[in-house]
Parts: structure tokens; C-alpha cells; sequence
């Protein structure tokens, strides 16, 4: 009888969530694709057939989920020994880098702190099966019995989390007890610490003025999210055999994307996060069906897509941040903050999208999180919108994308679409006869609709059940000449909604006018 083994690690999503930079993100990324391709080199090298990922040679978007034809509990110990000998290889390469290129004051006594980041950071699961569905689903009961202990933080807490201390080199003096106020003289000498290390960073003298390219002076990162800025260094990253940054034309580091700039107003920025829809049902199916090789071929055919994908990407466009076959994270922004990117530029790219996920040639559909944020709102709540937003796509009915603008304030507008509908946008015709090539003007829908609902002609009581829909859908009409085929396809666009189809019809064409005023106007000029 055939034996399946399945292997993943956690924290994921935690260590990416605390990224507040876009530096932030890539290093998280590479850092896991670092520690699942040790653990597949690791697996091969223990005689186990390796199922997926696919191309298991291909570092960079190497997902942390594993599956292995075998059996064997001695191998659970290789796992863990090498996902924490990596680790703490990684952890170890960046501290004495540190500590060479910026000597401290006294000494430093943080090395302490180092070794219990590099004992207590991740935790293995694990799954054994006679089929590849009894293995996975061996790994997620497995997944609820946690064995891990998280560390406690002496002394300040970092300005990114506020959960873990600041990595400085007093870091782990015994008579820092947690809550303890560092003092003045403290104080001065962690300042000193972090303008010294950034202007290494940028190579510049010590009393430099760095851009923060890797670091600001003024940060104050724990240990781990240090980690994640040196690991985008080229030297320490191929030291590590990691893989490097991907350059965006001449420009390795991130300087180019800033959202808010010191003069001027800040710019606007696209984040898109997609994942494919009912994936662990598709491996069912192509294990009962296909057996390994068909899961293979799967695994290899997303790869090589998030592969092309992220290295394809339009470098005028933004960045792909990660692309793990069937997920994927990425930014549209313009390097030159006097020239904003371009919310029809971002949206016509969007409309697009399904297509090219199309070019894997696999069975599966897209649902997505488009979120257009303003310059204020911080990096980690717009990574909890584009959360948000995908998993309201895929409540929704999946194959579609919601397009979230989120304001400064933090408030939002926000709108959900099958892929095969979202064209609607394109077929707006304001009062003038201005089509989407015209840039016709949105504001005169959006104060139509204002109107209608100051009057109460059109209700958005939460309490009615069957409001009267037809003035909502006679606007529609209206301004974009399509009331025939979305009363039709109703359930299908707007969303299984068995009682309150009415109401969400309503809401539908609401949201439509709301963001479609947001992206495709010039709301400066009103």
C-alpha cells in the first residue's frame, strides 16, 4: 500500500502580516520560499518522491505546503532539524554581518535573543495517509493541536508590531525587565545604533542622511523584521544561497515606490491578491483521477505560470511581490511621485487579468482582492483589505474580483464582479455621450444616485425585504444600457442571495456608480 506524507509550517500569514514596508514583504517572501526549499532538498535527499511543489529546483514562490509518496516518523526529525538549522543559519548570517559592519559602543548582548528567535519562530504539522486526501486531511487535524511557544519581548517594543523588542545591542541585558523605560543615555545610544546601521545599509558615512531604502533612522524593528530588510541584500542573500531580488530595471532596491513623499501629495496605489478557487477540491479530483503525476503536472503547470508571471510583469506598472503558483500578491504604483499611477490604467490591467490567469491551461478559476488605498492608510491594513476583499469575492460566488478604494480615514467603498462582467465599467456613457475612451464624466450618475437616495426613491433600508428595484435598474439603464441582461443573469452577477435578490441588486448598482466614480473620474475637478 501506497504511503503519502504531507509537511507545512507555521507562522505564514503572521509573518507576512507584519510587514509595514514593501522591503517588508519581499523579505518575508524569499524567507519562506528560502525554508520550503530546504525542506524539499531535504525530502529528496531522504529518498522521498516529491509530488508537490512542482518544480522543486525553482527557489523563489516555493509554497510552504508539501506532499511526498513515503512514509517515515525518523524523517519528521530531518524536517524539523532542517527548517530550524536554516532558520537559524539565516538569523545567524545577519546578526554577524551587523555586528561586523557596525561595531558597537561596549559589546553587544543581544546574542541570546538571537538563539531563542532561531528555537521558538516556527512549527512543523504533519500528515501520513494511504491516499493523498487521508494525508492532507491528517495535516489539517494535526494543524489543531498546537505545540509552539512564542517568545517573550523585554524592555521597549518595536514601532512596526508592537509585540517583540527592538533588536539594538542591549538588547537581553538581564536587568531589562519587561515594561522597563530605557533611558536617556539609552536612549541616545539606540538612536545612534540605527542611523549607523542604516547609512551602512546605503553605504554612506555615519553621520550620512540615508533614504531609508533599507531603513529609516527612525524605525525601531525587532529581530525578525530586521532579518526580512538585510535578507533583500544581494551579499547576504547569496551567501545564503537565497534567492535575490528581482531588478526592476536599474533599480534593485525600493526607493522607487514611495507613497507619500516629503512635499507634494501622496500617491495612490493598486494591491491585488488572487488565489485560485477550490484548489484542495481540483488535487481530489486529479489524485483520484490522475494519481501523482497529474498532481505533478498541476503543481508544475501554476509554478511555471507565477513564474512568468511575476518575472512578466510590466515594469511600469508595479511589482509582483509573490507568486506561488495558485496565489499571488502585487502592487501597482509609479515610481515618480509626481506622476500618481493611473486608477483606469490599474483597472484596464485588472480587466485583463482573468485572461492571463487563463495561460496555465488548468481547470480552475480566479477570485481576487483589488484594493485601491490612499497614501495614509498603513501597509498592514491594506493587506487586511485585499484579505478582506478576496475572501468577499469568493463568498460571493468565486471567478470574481472585488474592488475595494480605501480612503486615508480608513473607510471604504467597495464592489464585486464576475470576471466576464466587470467590461460593464467600459460600457458608461455619461450625459454628454462620452464613452470610456472619452473619459466620460462619472459624476453625473454618481449625482443622480445621491439625489434618488436623499429623496428615499430608491431604499437602502437594511429592514426591507423586497425593496422596489426598478428606478436603481432605470438608472442603469440609463448609463450603461445593460438592464436587460443583468436582470437576467441577476443570481449569476450579483451573488446567490435566495431571499434578498432584490436588496442586492439595489446594492449592486450602488456599489457600481460608488467605486466607478472613485476610479474612472476626475473627482479633483468636482
Amino acid at each position: 500500500m501506497c504511503a503519502y506524507t504531507a509537511i507545512a509550517f507555521a507562522p505564514v500569514q503572521g509573518f507576512i502580516e507584519k510587514s509595514r514596508k514593501l522591503r517588508d514583504l519581499f523579505g518575508a517572501s524569499l524567507i519562506l520560499s528560502y525554508l520550503s526549499w530546504k525542506l524539499v532538498k531535504q525530502a529528496e535527499n531522504s529518498g522521498f518522491n516529491v509530488i508537490s511543489p512542482g518544480s522543486p529546483n525553482i527557489q523563489k514562490g516555493m509554497p510552504n505546503r508539501i506532499l511526498l509518496k513515503g512514509e517515515g516518523e525518523f524523517f519528521r526529525n530531518d524536517v524539523t532539524n532542517t527548517l530550524q538549522k536554516s532558520w537559524q543559519e539565516i538569523l545567524n548570517e545577519c546578526r554577524v554581518w551587523i555586528e561586523r559592519e557596525v561595531p558597537p559602543k561596549e559589546q553587544y548582548y543581544w546574542q541570546q535573543e538571537w538563539m531563542r528567535w532561531g528555537l521558538y519562530t516556527w512549527e512543523i504539522f504533519w500528515g501520513h495517509g494511504d491516499s493523498i486526501e487521508s494525508a492532507m486531511k491528517d495535516l489539517e487535524t494535526r494543524k489543531l493541536r498546537r505545540d509552539w511557544t512564542a517568545i517573550n519581548w523585554i524592555g521597549d517594543s518595536s514601532s512596526l508590531t508592537g509585540t517583540d523588542a527592538i533588536a539594538w545591542p542591549r538588547l537581553g541585558l538581564e536587568h531589562s525587565n519587561p515594561g522597563r523605560q530605557l533611558s536617556s543615555p539609552e536612549k541616545a545610544e539606540l538612536k545612534d545604533f540605527y542611523q549607523r546601521l542604516s547609512c551602512v545599509l546605503e553605504n554612506l558615512p555615519p553621520d550620512g542622511k540615508p533614504e531609508g531604502k533599507f531603513l529609516a533612522p527612525n524605525e525601531r524593528l525587532s529581530i525578525p523584521e530586521l532579518v526580512k530588510r538585510l535578507v533583500t541584500r544581494e551579499d547576504i542573500a547569496k551567501s545564503l544561497d537565497m534567492e535575490t531580488l528581482q531588478k526592476k530595471g536599474y533599480e534593485q532596491g525600493f526607493s522607487d515606490l514611495i507613497r507619500m513623499p516629503e512635499e507634494g501629495v501622496g500617491q495612490w496605489t493598486g494591491w491585488f491578491m488572487g488565489d485560485g478557487d477550490r484548489v484542495g477540491k481540483k488535487l481530489q479530483d486529479i489524485a483520484q483521477k490522475e494519481g501523482d503525476k497529474g498532481l505533478k503536472n498541476f503543481s508544475e503547470a501554476m509554478r511555471d505560470w507565477g513564474k512568468k508571471f511575476m518575472e512578466n510583469f510590466p515594469e511600469d506598472l508595479g511589482r509582483v511581490v509573490y507568486a506561488g503558483g495558485d496565489d499571488f500578491l502585487g502592487i501597482i504604483y509609479s515610481s515618480k511621485p509626481e506622476k500618481p499611477p493611473d486608477p483606469i490604467e490599474a483597472l484596464e490591467w485588472l480587466m485583463g487579468l482573468s485572461d492571463k490567469w487563463k495561460e496555465h491551461g488548468q481547470d480552475i478559476n480566479l477570485s481576487v482582492g483589488f484594493v485601491w488605498a490612499g497614501h495614509s492608510v498603513p501597509q498592514r491594513d491594506v493587506l487586511q483589505h485585499c484579505r478582506e476583499a478576496e475572501k468577499r469575492a469568493k463568498s460571493l460566488g468565486r471567478d470574481r474580483v472585488t474592488i475595494r478604494v480605501v480612503f486615508n480615514s480608513g473607510q471604504f467603498v467597495q464592489w464585486t464582479c464576475p470576471w466576464d462582467y466587470l467590461h460593464i465599467l467600459k460600457q458608461y456613457k455619461d450625459r454628454d455621450g462620452k464613452t470610456w475612451d472619452q473619459k466620460p464624466n462619472w459624476s453625473h450618475v454618481y449625482k443622480d444616485l445621491a439625489h434618488l437616495k436623499n429623496r428615499h426613491a430608491i431604499s437602502f433600508d437594511p429592514k426591507e425585504k423586497k425593496p422596489d428595484d426598478r428606478l436603481a435598474l432605470s438608472l442603469f439603464q440609463l448609463y450603461f444600457n445593460d438592464r436587460e441582461h443583468l436582470e437576467q443573469n441577476c443570481k449569476c452577477i450579483v451573488g446567490d442571495f435566495p431571499n434578498e435578490l432584490t436588496k442586492e441588486l439595489i446594492y449592486w448598482i450602488s456599489d457600481l456608480i460608488n467605486v466607478g466614480w472613485q476610479l474612472c473620474s476626475n473627482i479633483s475637478s468636482l
